[in-house]
This record gives structure tokens, C-alpha cells and sequence, in this order.
């Protein structure tokens, strides 16, 4: 028995290992076809600390599948099963090497070890009847379009499940026949395995021996089997999640669009060949060997789909599906890259059709379709939410540049906003003098850099393109200087030498022209010799803070609310008058997932008397979106119900007086969509959404009133 038990396990392990190790040689060699991308290993040895921090908290603890509470436990559990579990299978390798009555001294014979090993194995248990609870109440024959399951490949997860419900109920019969064989090493505090033991009491000993050497195959040949699909299937994230988590960008892969590169190394415009250097992603192969860890590592979970606010709101746009088309369509075209110009000229057309040869990466009949590309907010929901750190925004964003710098293509409109950065520095192509307007409406003087900043001033006031010249978002700008102004605070502005940070033309994908601005801006508040920086724009916070030391510009940058709440805290601005208003927040993405910025707007509301705070069902790092990121604010919305509308219809179903926020941009597609409400009668005329600094300024002067009614937006 011993020997045919020996041979059939190794003649097992020879042919798993090698179908898997074919398998994994393949998935290997089709990453190395991928663009360099030598900034992600030198991060890990700079930061060695961070990267085994990743790995605890987010691989380890699973800090972002527990925030899903019984989905996230299941999986906690079945995960650790695979860990703690680990132990049993070098038992079972040694009793096939060395005979079914060799133990492992210690491992095998101490009772706290079985009493782990049942209890994670009866946990995993729990977790795979979760699992398949939740896969049947959210499957999408059921629920259709809003299943997170949408689009998964449904069969391998299931296969998934099956077989580790094999795992678990091979291991207990083995242990069980060992217990009733009199072979089992642990005590009775391997208490589930004792219990299965009862089943096979009574029967003779050269049956038990049998059946025993059944188990260990059986539980052993339940591995071999399950690693060679899982190395062919989703399920690879396995063994690849705890490798994207080390080669994420630091911190979590927002905040900063990452730099054009080829070849490793930043695109030099000035030098840059279309037909040799890589603009952005117009094919497979353009992609890092980064891009093609994020394809393999998706474990299809739907996630990111069900907090994206394109997907919610009847767009094309899935962050998951488009990972998964990626990775299918490298798939289906690896054999043909991993090719040599030879073996290529071999292929038949029917094998290059197979292989997805001709197959554009954007086009109408294209692995990505353009709504699809161009759905996206750049809201980072997708981020936020993956387990496993994939960075959808960043792969989207670089197949943006390809059709906008090479070819041409992008929403009309969009084109407009463009030239007006181009021309005259800001979206809307108005006048640099008009960036000094709002400055005449008040009651003191601001300090407008002529050549340097004073040597007493403290900060430089970014007001931004809408902050200047969009009628809403200067009420939050006024507010905001008188707010310094009071709280005794020196500023200044750059007035006419300032220019669009460059936001709006990076995340449409023309990179050039955010270069060109941003290398402006970085020249005047360098020769002007500021040090810090405070925005009330989110998208210039963000680029300022995290883009611009791409360019040589590293500046100390606050948003206006994070300084508004450190003032309040010191007490130089001291809320008196009460609001009586039921007010509900909502979180700009770039304050908010972009830059983790939740605490200080709500800590400012909750300093003003009166003001009663409600939530929405969605917010903080599950806020949804307004619809103007992504450079969105420039484009149409033709598909589907408006993302403004839809978050408008949330907040409403707080009841309340006021809407804040803390971002021109969702001032304005708030604004509309409450503007539209009221028109439709679902909303009360007196509902307004306002800046956070607006309802501080209004407590400090004692107006408690309500807010004027918002003019029309400046065209």
C-alpha cells in the first residue's frame, strides 16, 4: 500500500507541476513583452518598511475586504484557511513520503495545533456557504445590471468553491480515519476531526488502512487539481494579489496621474518620436508589466463596479470589465507577441484573426470601446474599493493620451476647453484680467504678486480658473479671504500670472498642454519664491500637491478647508451665530479619495451652532462622484441619468436645508441638478448648495440667514 500510494502521489505532483509551471512560464513571458517600469521595484527598496506594511494590513489583515463586513469575514476566513491549513498538507507530504503512521514530532502530536487547524477549516466552511449565499442573491440572471457579478466569469467561481469545499471535507476524512485507526497524533482538542471519527467506528482495521491511504490521495490530489486551475483562472490573485499590493504606487494609486513614460523613462516632448517612443496605450504590448500584473490579478468581484458612478448611472463604463477585456484580448494576442518574426509570418489568417492581431485597443469594434473611455470621472471609487490594488484610472487614462495625442480623437467639445487653455489660460477662455474681479468686492486689501511674494506673507492663495471667474465658485473664494482675512492670516494672489493648473487637459489625456501650463505655473511661483500654497480647488490642490514636484514645483499645499479647521482649532475664527439647517455633506473625489481629506469640512460644520449634519447611504470613501471629474466638466452626458442628478436625488432623501461641499466643480453640477429640481418641483426653492468656508463666514459675521439665491454660471 505504501508504495502505490507513493507512486501515484509523485506521478500526480510531476504532472500538476508540470502544467502549472507551464502555465505560469507562459503568464511570466507574456508580462516581460510589457514597457519597463523600473520606478515600481525602486520603490520597494526605498521604502521596504511600506511594502511590508502593504502586505500585513492590506494582504494579511484584508483592511479593504472588511470594510464589506460578511462578505469581507468570509473571506478573511477562507484566505487564512489557505495559510493555517498549509500545515496539514506538509502532514499529509510527509505520511505519503515516509508512511501513513510517520508524524511530524510536535506539529502533529499538539492538541492547540489540531484545535486551529478544525476551527479554521469548519470557518472556511462558514465562509464558502457565504460565498455561495451572496453569489445567489446577487447573481445577474437575478438582479440583472446592478449584480456586481455582471460580466465575472461565473463558472470558475463556482468551480472555486467546489473545490475547496473538497479541501475542507478530504482533510476531515483522512483526520476521521485516522482517529477511528487509532493513527491521529492530536488530542481531543482537534475536537471536529474526533467527532468525524465516530463515523467509521466498528470497522476493521485493514479497511481503515485502506481507506486511510484513500483520504491522503484524495485530499492531496484535490491540491494538485485546484493548482493547476487556479494558475489557469481568476483565481490566480491567489498567489499575484500579494505582489500588486508590494508594486502599487505609493500610497494607494491616486492622488497624482503618473507621468507619461516609454521605455521606463519620462517622455521628453521636446525629443519625442511618435514612431519610436510610446505615447500613452494604443496597443496591448504598450502596456507596463505593471498593467499586465493588474490584468492577471483581478479577481472579478465587482467591487468597483458597483461603486463607479458611470456604471450606476446606465453608462458603458465598468472598471472591472475593462481590466477584463484587457486581459483577455493579451491573452489572445500573446502567443502572436511572444512569437518570432518568423514563427509570425507561419500564422494563418485565421490564426491571426484567433490571436486578435488587427484588433484596435479603442475603436467602436475595438477591445475598449471610446464611451467607454470616455465615461470615466477620474472619481477613483474603482481604486479605492479593489482588494487587491489594481489602477484602473491609470491604465484608462493612458489609453485617453493615445487618442487624443496620436489620434486625435476625443469628445468635440472637449476641444473647445483645450484651446481656451491653450489661448488664454483657462477653460473657459476668458481674460487673464477678469482673474482680479472678485478681489474688487471687498471691504480690504489683497496683495497681488507683482514680482515676489512679501516676506511677511504666509501663504500664496491659489484661486484657480473657477475660484476667479465662475459667479458660484467666487462666493467660496470671497469667503475664504475674508475667513484669512479675520483669522489675521497674510496672503496673496497671483492674480493675472496665474494659469490653469493644467487638471482638465492631463486627465482628458493631453499631456502636452498640462506640461505646458504646469511648467509655467512652476516658473512663476518658483521666481516668486513661494512656499505654501493654499487651494480651494481640489483638482488644483491635488495637481499642486502631487503632480507638480513631477516638474520641479514642491510646495507646501493645503486645501482651504484643512487651514479653515486648523484656525478654527486655534480659535482665531470663532463661529457665533447659529444656522439652524439640516445640512448634508458631500465629498469631492480629489479632497476626499484622492487626498483622504474627510475630517476637517465636517469638523468646520460641526463648530457652527445650530447646524444639524445628516449623511448620505453614500460618502466619505464611498462618496459618489458629481460628474465633472476626469475632465467630464467639459463633456456631454449623453448616456444614461446625469451622475449630478443622481447624487442629487441622494442628498434629497436627507430632507435638507443646504447641500455643502468643498469644490467648485461640484458646486456647479450640484447646483444644476438642484436647479433642475426645483424646475420639476421635487426640491424646495430655498435648497442651495454652498461651500463649507460660506457657512463658517456666515456664523462669524452673525448672518444666520439662508443664502442668496445663486446666480446664473458664468458662460
Amino acid at each position: 500500500m505504501y508504495w502505490i500510494t507513493l507512486i501515484i502521489g509523485l506521478a500526480g505532483l510531476a504532472v500538476t507541476l508540470a502544467l502549472a509551471g507551464r502555465r505560469v512560464l507562459f503568464l511570466y513571458k507574456t508580462a516581460k513583452v510589457g514597457q519597463p517600469d523600473p520606478e515600481r521595484t525602486l520603490q520597494v527598496k526605498r521604502e521596504p518598511k511600506k511594502a511590508v506594511e502593504g502586505q500585513a494590513v492590506e494582504v494579511l489583515g484584508q483592511r479593504k475586504l472588511l470594510k464589506w463586513t460578511i462578505a469581507g469575514a468570509a473571506h478573511f476566513a477562507v484566505m487564512w484557511a489557505f495559510f493555517l491549513l498549509a500545515t496539514v498538507y506538509l502532514e499529509a507530504a510527509v505520511q505519503l513520503l515516509f508512511g501513513l503512521e510517520a508524524h511530524i514530532p510536535f506539529l502533529q502530536t499538539w492538541g492547540p495545533i489540531g484545535f486551529v487547524q478544525d476551527t479554521i477549516a469548519l470557518a472556511c466552511f462558514a465562509g464558502l456557504a457565504v460565498f455561495t449565499a451572496i453569489r445567489v442573491k446577487n447573481s445577474p440572471k437575478r438582479i440583472g445590471r446592478q449584480s456586481r457579478f455582471k460580466g465575472s466569469h461565473l463558472s470558475g467561481a463556482w468551480i472555486t468553491l467546489f473545490m475547496i469545499f473538497n479541501v475542507i471535507w478530504t482533510m476531515f476524512f483522512f483526520r476521521g480515519v485516522e482517529v477511528a485507526r487509532g493513527n491521529f497524533g492530536y488530542s481531543g482538542a482537534a475536537y471536529f476531526s474526533h467527532l468525524t471519527g465516530n463515523l467509521f467506528d466498528g470497522m476493521s482495521d485493514d479497511t481503515l488502512h485502506v481507506l486511510e491511504a484513500v483520504g491522503l490521495l484524495a485530499h492531496i490530489g484535490v491540491a494538485f487539481i485546484f493548482l493547476v486551475f487556479v494558475v489557469n483562472s481568476k483565481h490566480l490573485h491567489i498567489f499575484l494579489a500579494p505582489l500588486n499590493v508590494m508594486f502599487k504606487r505609493r500610497p494607494d494609486g491616486l492622488g497624482a496621474a503618473q507621468p507619461m513614460m516609454s521605455g521606463g523613462k519620462p517622455l521628453d516632448f521636446e525629443e519625442a518620436d511618435p514612431d519610436e517612443d510610446v505615447f500613452g496605450r494604443g496597443k496591448i504590448e504598450d502596456f507596463t508589466w505593471k498593467g499586465f500584473l493588474d490584468m492577471a490579478t483581478c479577481t472579478e468581484c465587482g467591487r468597483c463596479q458597483s461603486q463607479c458612478p458611470a456604471w450606476n448611472t446606465g453608462k458603458p463604463l465598468s472598471p472591472k470589465m475593462v481590466i477584463l477585456e484587457l486581459r483577455d484580448h493579451a491573452l489572445a494576442k500573446a502567443p502572436y507577441m511572444l512569437a518570432s518574426e518568423e514563427e509570425r509570418e507561419k500564422f494563418t489568417d485565421e490564426q491571426k484573426l484567433a490571436m486578435q492581431v488587427d484588433k484596435e485597443l479603442v475603436a467602436d469594434d475595438g477591445v475598449i470601446h471610446p464611451d467607454v473611455l470616455w465615461s470615466c470621472t477620474n472619481c477613483g471609487a474603482c481604486v479605492e474599493q479593489c482588494p487587491v490594488d489594481i489602477e484602473h484610472i491609470d491604465h484608462i487614462l493612458d489609453m485617453r493620451r493615445f487618442q487624443v495625442m496620436i489620434e486625435s480623437s476625443f469628445p468635440s467639445e472637449a476641444g473647445v476647453m483645450l484651446k481656451n487653455l491653450e489661448n488664454k489660460g483657462n477653460p473657459w477662455g476668458m481674460s487673464e484680467m477678469k482673474r482680479l474681479e472678485w478681489i474688487e468686492e471687498l471691504d480690504f486689501e489683497v496683495e497681488v504678486v507683482d514680482d515676489k511674494v512679501s516676506e511677511d506673507t504666509e501663504y500664496l492663495f491659489w484661486v484657480g480658473c473657477a475660484g476667479a471667474l465662475e459667479d458660484r465658485a467666487k462666493k467660496t473664494t470671497k469667503a475664504v479671504a475674508e475667513l484669512l482675512h479675520i483669522a489675521g492670516v497674510k496672503f496673496a494672489v497671483l492674480g493675472p500670472m496665474e494659469a490653469c493648473t493644467g487638471d482638465p487637459a492631463r486627465r482628458l489625456g493631453m499631456e502636452f498642454v498640462f506640461q505646458m501650463l504646469g511648467q509655467q505655473n512652476v516658473e512663476t511661483l518658483n521666481d516668486a519664491g513661494v512656499k505654501k500654497i493654499v487651494a480651494t480647488c481640489p483638482h488644483c490642490f491635488n495637481t499642486l500637491a502631487n503632480e507638480y514636484p513631477q516638474i520641479g514645483g514642491n510646495y507646501e499645499v493645503v486645501h482651504h478647508t484643512q487651514l479653515l479647521a486648523h484656525l478654527v482649532e486655534e480659535g482665531k475664527l470663532t463661529p457665533v451665530a447659529p444656522i439652524e439647517e439640516n445640512i448634508t455633506y458631500h465629498d469631492p473625489c480629489f479632497l476626499g479619495r484622492h487626498n483622504k481629506v474627510y475630517k476637517q469640512p465636517r469638523d468646520i460644520m460641526a463648530t457652527v451652532p445650530g447646524v444639524k449634519t445628516q449623511e448620505m447611504h453614500r460618502h466619505k470613501d464611498r462618496g459618489f462622484c458629481c460628474g465633472a471629474g476626469g475632465a467630464r466638466m467639459w463633456m456631454e452626458e449623453r448616456i444614461g441619468k446625469r451622475i449630478n442628478t443622481e447624487r442629487v436625488d441622494e442628498a434629497l432623501e436627507t430632507n435638507p436645508d443646504t447641500v455643502s461641499t468643498a469644490c467648485p466643480f461640484c458646486l456647479v453640477m450640484l447646483g444644476d441638478a438642484i436647479n433642475e429640481k426645483k424646475n420639476e418641483g421635487a426640491a424646495k426653492e430655498s435648497l442651495e448648495v454652498v461651500d463649507v468656508s460660506q457657512l463658517l463666514i456666515r456664523s462669524i459675521k452673525g448672518e444666520g440667514s439662508a443664502p442668496e439665491k445663486e446666480p446664473v454660471a458664468a458662460e
